[in-house]
């Protein structure tokens, strides 16, 4: 014989109701915070790598300056210069690069977080207006 399925009680149906509710509240708020440190941290590394990429310019401009003077007049000065302009070059683009791939995954971690956090606000704000809704039908 089959078992008769339990109907559920209504402070049951209310307890996971105001469950769902907190989680909501919790992930709406999370979400939020999330987003304002992401945020700052996003326009940190930004600054670094337009900071990085023009000293990287400013390097190249240098090496090239240096190797034409090594060609002209090469001396032990001349190729220490350039030897010093190609290192900081190589140090500095490793860096760059470093910070690049840091900014891309920065921007898809900030995208997806402000979709998950404008739904998390989203949901909770028709739920908010849903209970007036409901409270006024009531009285």
């Amino acid at each position: 014989m089959a078992k008769a399925k339990s109907i559920a009680k209504s402070d049951f149906v209310e307890r996971n109701l105001e469950a769902g509710l907190e989680k909501l509240a919790v992930a709406a708020t999370a979400g939020a915070r999330a987003l304002a440190v992401r945020s700052k941290d996003g326009k940190k590394i930004t600054v670094t790598v337009k900071r990085l990429a023009k000293k990287r310019a400013s390097l190249i401009k240098r090496k090239k300056v240096a190797s034409k003077r090594a060609k002209r007049a090469p001396s032990g000065e001349t190729r220490k210069a350039l030897r010093s302009a190609v290192r900081e070059l190589a140090s500095t683009t490793k860096l760059l690069g470093k910070a690049r791939a840091t900014k891309a995954d920065q921007a898809v971690e900030l995208a997806a977080l402000k979709l998950a956090s404008r739904r998390a606000t989203g949901y909770a704000r028709a739920i908010a207006q849903i209970d007036r809704t409901v409270g006024r039908a009531t009285k």
